[in-house]
């Protein structure tokens, strides 16, 4: 924020090892740039920090974390040169081997406590031991011997699981650095509630962060899920309809849609919350719609479109018969003709060869035998004579042709070769 230099708020904010944010007072009105190694003030002695904020941003955030501008403010003593910082490098080379060591003595004990990282100051005069505990720890042996293991003033500071995982840092499932290590640094409780309204499924393992714990960032849009809420109607028990019981299984909070299944069924079936309130209030007074989408069952031409249907799926069936038909092979006529001819001559032997054969007629020489007579012994039936079957027949027709034209002579000719 651009201001005159002479109003110029002159504390700045100071970042330190762990994401910890500390405010300090220039003093001498020292041009600081975002990012600088300064040397500050500390109880007993001195730290090294870096600049983070200044201007009138500080003085929003220090309204913010309600920090007061009174003289417990310590100052800035000067920007970091050279010599400063390769003291604080080798202060920093101390912290791992330290950590290690302290594990064990932790274990040696049998204090129930976890050690997540410890601090040195720049001036190696100080360390501070970062731990997290379920209970409370009597760790006053453990001060002693931490005391005359490294020479050192020894601080233990308990804090939370998740400002562990903020002093430990890390990246987050969105691919971005640890909000708890970067920015947040005042921690609000998170429930399960918070969840419930976002209609997020109950799974400990996707809602949990890399600090065991719910994830802060279910509180974000959560002011957003519970506005969106006052217009979606609370349904607590299936809708009943005449299609069926429809019972609730999802809903889209922004999309104002609800989606409805039949008995359980796979299908699902969208409606807006309008018409969820109307079928309620329906439900309520005793009257039940035909289904989600409709009131009647004449509503919008149902029985028309039912009739249509009924329709299309006969014209299904008969076009499945004609293909079917067409499909079938002819059987063979001429061949069955002949063999039926040479197995029984007989005098009008002339004339059927002379008819020409009709393709349509079958071939009554092969039909099953009169009761009476007796099969050969290759199975098939004995020849017919020309009084029976269906030479008899043709015969009688030929005599009531000839009788027409006026020959009536001709009902005793036994052929037509006579």
């Amino acid at each position: 924020m651009g201001l005159p230099e002479v109003d110029r708020f002159d504390i700045v904010e100071v970042k330190f090892k762990g994401g910890r944010k500390e405010y300090f007072r220039n003093v001498d009105y020292l041009h600081l740039t975002t990012g600088d190694p300064v040397v500050v003030d500390v109880p007993n002695g001195h730290h090294i920090g870096f600049v983070s904020l200044q201007g009138e941003l500080v003085r929003l955030q220090m309204q913010k974390r309600k920090v007061k501008n009174d003289d417990n403010i310590l100052r800035i003593y000067r920007v970091a040169n050279q010599k400063d910082l390769d003291k604080w490098q080798e202060a920093k080379n101390r912290e791992l081997p330290t950590l290690y060591r302290s594990k064990q003595i932790i274990d040696e004990l049998g204090l129930k406590m976890k050690l997540s990282d410890v601090e040195y100051q720049s001036d190696n005069s100080k360390a501070t031991f970062y731990y997290s505990a379920d209970d409370r720890v009597d760790f006053r042996e453990l001060i002693k011997m931490l005391a005359a293991e490294f020479k050192i003033r020894v601080e233990m500071r308990q804090i939370s699981l998740r400002q562990e995982a903020g002093r430990l840092g890390g990246i987050g499932v969105c691919g971005r650095e640890l909000c708890c290590s970067t920015w947040i640094h005042d921690f609000k409780s998170v429930t399960t509630s918070a969840a419930r309204y976002q209609n997020l499924s109950l799974n400990p393992s996707k809602l949990s962060g890399q600090c065991g714990r719910l994830k802060c960032c279910l509180n974000y849009e959560l002011d957003s899920y519970m506005s969106a809420l006052k217009d979606i109607p609370q349904v607590d028990k299936p809708l009943l309809t005449e299609s069926g019981n429809a019972k609730l299984q999802k809903t889209d909070i922004f999309r104002k849609l609800m989606w409805f299944s039949y008995n359980d069924d796979n299908n699902w079936h969208s409606i807006d919350c309008e018409r969820v309130a109307v079928i309620l209030e329906m439900n309520s007074q005793g009257k039940i719609p035909f289904n989600l989408k409709q009131d009647t069952a004449t509503e919008n031409g149902d029985v028309f479109e039912n009739s249509n249907k009924d329709l299309e799926m006969l014209d299904k069936k008969f076009s499945q018969a004609k293909k079917k038909k067409k499909r079938k092979p002819k059987k063979p006529e001429t061949g069955e003709k002949n063999t039926a001819s040479t197995a029984a001559p007989t005098l009008d032997q002339s004339a059927n060869t002379e008819r020409p054969a009709r393709s349509k007629r079958p071939n009554r020489n092969q039909r099953r035998p009169k009761p009476g007579t007796q099969p050969t012994a290759s199975g098939s039936t004995p020849p017919v004579t020309p009084t029976e079957g269906g030479e008899a027949r043709r015969k009688k027709r030929r005599n009531n042709q000839n009788r027409r034209k006026g020959n009536p002579g001709s009902q005793n000719n036994t052929g037509p070769n006579e």
